[in-house]
């Protein structure tokens, strides 16, 4: 056989070479290649096989080829075949969004193929979705990331951020409350803006998420089939002005054709505190009271060495109370998905469900989930296609909670309970500062939204001296009821009761007008794509509440038995109308060229203004690699530049902002209460845009036969006319104006590389690195040339920065610090006399210490694949942020508060240089900077997909089990609870967000049938 081939090679070579006998050699080849076939036929043999997802689902449409010869298949509806092999041959497996895969066959009659997600984002054929369209992959010229296809598949997560972070370079995403159904913070390409919304524009299913109310918890992470994020201006211009922060495309899954297919998938699993900020036990606490008496100079107030009554029954007793195990629980979650798939050439549907709980690991803290989908796609004629993505997911985060920052400042001798059982309200009685932790278990308290979302398309497509041509009509609409209501009474220490319940609405609806056009001719390609589209949103909300309630039987369900009554509603209309067009054209695969146009008149803008901005951008790609001077560089599969230029917006500010308003008060008059009007809001009616300029530039290159591919993008983008806060002069009446003031700059580098280190039969390994760095900049503030530095805003300086003084040491013993600190102390914070004038000043001694914005961000994952076992392991990090920390800078308050064992305190006797003394109050505010930079184990996941032919007598096509385990472990200088979670300490904010990272554990199942 191998002999035939080569002599059938030889022949043609002879034949290009002599024309003279080109027919004859033809001739010759053509009996060769049947008398081969023939051979083939004789020796091969039938060979079966399925053909799996990642999941361990079977996967249709998959092609399946003899490689060295012709004849092939494809995969039915669950993935099976059968093909006639020679059993010395090999198959080569392939599928659009899969690496391609050669398997020997080796005289086998029965193969499982599992299919592997390919992240490299190399392959040139598949198709991305890009806004309004999809493009394939070799001809985009936009810098656009897909999210890792097994990020999105194989990691059980309640929001779909949660497997985003740290995998997509460039793009920021952050936890800094683990809140069961709290949504994480995303930046794309760092902050362009120094006041206004940083978040990217969310889109789903062609529709906007963003603005309408809703949020990524809203859409259940199982139901995503693709993510895709816009970065630069060529690929955000056509959303304008909701463009500025970058957007992320979330694509549902559809139907396909075959029959129909049900798949579960569920995991549960506990979670506890990754790690947890101890505080002093009873022995360390009790030393800490004494030192402080010691360095206050006060002597003790009993006979034992507590500071209050009501510690000390528990003292003399031996009774400890370890306040964190009290407030805080084993965490349990699971989550439940079925889906129903399948279709005909002319119908497909999808259809899915899911069910989400999560207890938190402070006591009270829940989220409930239930979510419905139905996507339904309809071939009404060969010119007419309609289909729907409808979804109503509801959100649960009812019940009172738990306070941790209470639980942590409590004295190990408090007493949680009184006699009769119930909660002691002031455990450390007389002290009234620090109340029960477990009060807010006995307040009623519910928290609930829903968002029904339907959309809607029609797709005509036209033929004849108009092919090419389609027309798509999409339409939006989004309505999300939310209720709250709450009672505190009797036992949380409110006496009097206190009841309030809210409830709002919004209505949203999108209306899209799209025509494409696409023609090729000769070498040459066009695609054109027009829109006219308009955007409304209208929010109405109403609050009541009553005080003063005779008993707490009531709750918050009968208001009018409280004795004072309040209440108020609000409404507010947004509306946004746009045109966009973009043509792309290419030229042999090779020059590729976008020039986009979006105009959007949006109704928060002034009178004085058209309310309409233009935002146009246009960019460049080079497919290098088809170019025929490439063609001997064999070690080179693709190699493409890409550059672009553009323009986007953002609004920046909320509705009725440039319109001067007038709050109502409520005051006496003659023994009657009145109502007047003040001062509200100045408008300021020639408020514009603000307005960003990208520039762009990228590489996208794979080698090696795909063993090593990735992309290289570096970037500017330069922000003006700023929607800032101008102060104006107490005598106006306002304290403040907007107005386009201002000017920043972003740039930054991204780097995305993907490399199959080990592609064996029975053992393969891959890695993806991402890499981004960025740098942003204030260039102008008010015009004046000066910084802002009541808001910590220095020209030339990064957005978000540590301003404070620079600790050297602690003051010790025999030091002299009368001159250049007076007010310090042996144990006090020694500052640097920044400006050498002798003394420290909050005028000349303070200096830019970091930047809480990182520098630059990282992943790392390593993926092992051996028979039908699969190990993922995903590593982040986040370097170069500097964050105050409040758990060094709280005081003890005076000997009550019970504080971390991590932090050390100065003693005459230990002569601390880096901890303060316990006396020490901290009278010049100073913050604490430490560095925040931290690299963590993200994930890791197990798998098993069992082989199919295992599976025949249980009538399943498809069985995967799994376990993974989250935030395993965090390398980091940081003392506190976690480098990125944000903790209050002094109670002045919102306590509930107190929430510590978790660690979780789970075990899945994925199966079809």
């Amino acid at each position: 056989m191998r002999f035939l081939t080569k002599l059938r090679g030889m022949l043609c070579d002879v034949s290009k070479r002599t024309p003279k006998f080109k027919q004859v050699f033809k001739v010759i080849v053509a009996l060769l290649l049947l008398f081969q076939t023939t051979i083939y036929a004789q020796q091969a043999g039938p060979v079966r096989g399925k053909v799996t997802d990642e999941k361990g689902e079977g996967l249709p449409g998959v092609s399946v080829r003899i490689k060295g010869a012709a004849g092939g298949t494809t995969t039915d509806e669950k993935g099976n075949f059968q093909l006639n092999v020679p059993g010395s041959a090999s198959l080569i497996f392939s599928y659009i969004g899969y690496t391609v895969q050669t398997i020997a066959i080796n005289n086998q009659k029965q193969l499982q193929v599992h299919m592997l997600v390919d992240n490299s984002g190399t392959n040139l054929d598949e198709v991305v979705v890009v806004g309004y369209g999809t493009q394939k992959r070799s001809d985009i010229t936009g810098s656009v990331a897909s999210v890792p296809k097994n990020r999105l598949s194989q990691l059980p997560v309640t929001n779909i951020m949660q497997a985003v972070q740290g995998s997509v370079a460039g793009v920021n995403v952050a936890q800094p409350s683990s809140v069961p159904g709290s949504v994480p913070s995303t930046v794309i390409r760092g902050q362009n803006s120094i006041t206004a919304n940083s978040g990217p524009y969310i889109v789903v299913d062609g529709i906007p998420l963003s603005k309408t109310g809703g949020s990524l918890n809203d859409i259940n992470p199982n139901d995503i089939e693709s993510m895709e994020i816009l970065k630069d201006a060529s690929a955000v211009a056509i959303y304008g002005t909701n463009g500025a922060n970058g957007v992320m495309l979330i694509t549902t899954k559809r139907g396909t054709t075959g029959k129909p297919a049900i798949r579960y998938s569920g995991n549960a699993g506990v979670e506890n505190f990754a790690n947890m900020l101890e505080p002093r036990n009873a022995e360390e606490f009790t030393a800490k009271y004494v030192e402080w008496l010691r360095q206050t100079g006060q002597e003790w107030p009993h006979e034992v060495p507590v500071k209050n009554f009501g510690e000390i029954e528990n003292y003399n007793a031996g009774i400890h109370t370890d306040w964190m195990d009290v407030a805080s629980q084993t965490g349990v979650f699971q989550d439940h998905n079925l889906s129903l798939s399948g279709g005909t050439e002319n119908v497909k549907y999808f259809v899915s469900g899911g069910l989400m709980d999560q207890k938190g690991v402070v006591k009270g803290y829940q989220y409930k989930r239930a979510s419905f989908r139905s996507n339904l796609d309809i071939k009404v004629t060969d010119f007419l296609n309609i289909g729907t993505s409808a979804f109503v997911s509801n959100n649960n985060y009812d019940g009172g909670r738990a306070n941790l920052l209470n639980a942590s400042a409590m004295s190990p001798y408090a007493q949680v309970y009184n006699a009769d059982g119930t909660y002691k309200i002031m455990p450390m009685d007389p002290e009234q500062l620090y109340l029960n932790p477990l009060l807010g278990l006995t307040t009623d308290r519910i928290d609930r939204n829903t968002n029904i979302n339907g959309n809607g398309y029609a797709e005509i497509k036209f033929s004849g001296a108009l092919e090419g041509l389609k027309y798509r009509m999409n339409i939006g609409y989004t309505f999300l009821p939310k209720r709250t209501g709450s009672y505190i009474g009797r036992a949380a220490n409110d006496l009097r009761g206190t009841a309030e319940t809210f409830s709002s609405e919004t209505n949203s609806y999108t209306l899209e007008n799209l025509l494409t056009y696409t023609k090729d001719w000769g070498k040459h390609h066009i695609d054109f794509t027009g829109l006219y589209s308009a955007q409304e949103r209208n929010y109405l909300e109403s609050t009541a509440g009553a005080v003063g309630f005779v008993n707490d039987e009531l709750s918050f369900y009968n208001l009018s038995a409280g004795a004072t009554q309040t209440s108020k509603s609000y409404k507010d209309r947004y509306a946004l109308l746009s045109q966009m067009g973009r043509i792309n054209y290419s030229f042999d695969s090779r020059y590729l060229f976008t020039v986009t146009g979006r105009r959007d008149g949006s109704s928060v803008f002034g009178a004085n203004t058209s309310k309409y901005g233009f935002f146009p951008s246009a960019a460049f790609g080079w497919n290098v690699s088809n170019e025929s001077f490439m063609k001997s560089v064999s070690w080179v599969d693709n190699l493409k530049l890409r550059l672009s230029h553009g323009k986007s917006g953002n609004e920046a500010i909320d509705v009725y902002k440039t319109i001067t308003t007038s709050n109502t008060n409520r005051f006496p008059f003659n023994g009657i209460s009145t109502i007047g009007t003040g001062a509200g809001n100045l408008g300021n009616t020639n408020l514009l845009w603000e307005t960003s300029i990208n520039t762009n530039l990228g590489i996208d290159f794979s080698v090696l036969g795909g063993r090593i591919s990735g992309t290289l993008d570096a970037y500017k983008t330069n922000t003006s006319d700023l929607l800032l806060e101008r102060a104006l002069p107490i005598i106006t009446g306002y304290g403040s104006v907007f107005d386009n003031l201002g000017k920043t700059a972003n740039r930054g580098v991204e780097l995305t590389l993907n490399t199959r280190n080990i592609q064996n039969q029975d053992f393969k390994w891959e890695s993806t690195i991402v890499f981004a760095a960025n740098k942003n900049e204030i260039k102008e503030l008010y015009g004046d040339g000066q910084d802002d530095l009541g808001n910590r805003w220095f020209l030339g300086q990064p957005i978000q920065v540590v301003y404070d003084y620079r600790k050297i040491g602690i003051w010790q013993e025999g030091e002299d610090f009368s001159t250049l600190d007076p007010g310090a102390k042996a144990g006090h914070v020694k500052f640097a006399d920044l400006n050498n004038d002798g003394v420290i000043t909050p005028e000349g001694d303070r200096e830019i210490i970091g930047q809480r914005a990182p520098k630059w961000t990282g992943g790392f994952t390593n993926t092992f694949h051996y028979k039908n076992w699969h190990l993922n392991v995903f590593i982040q990090t986040v370097q170069g942020v500097t964050r105050n920390n409040p758990d060094i800078a709280y005081g003890d308050q005076a000997g009550n508060r019970n504080t971390p064992r991590e932090i050390g305190y100065w003693t005459p006797e230990n002569q601390s240089n880096e901890w303060a003394s316990l006396e020490y109050r901290n009278t010049r505010g100073y913050g604490f900077a430490q560095n925040a930079s931290f690299t963590r184990i993200k994930d890791a996941t197990l798998s098993y997909v069992f082989n199919p032919k295992a599976l025949e007598k249980l009538k399943l096509s498809g069985l995967t089990l799994y376990v993974s385990g989250r935030n395993l472990y965090t390398f980091t200088d940081w003392i506190g609870w976690d480098p990125e979670t944000v903790h209050d300490t002094r109670g002045s904010g919102n306590w509930v967000n107190n929430y510590p990272l978790t660690r979780s554990f789970v075990f899945g199942v994925n199966i079809s049938l």
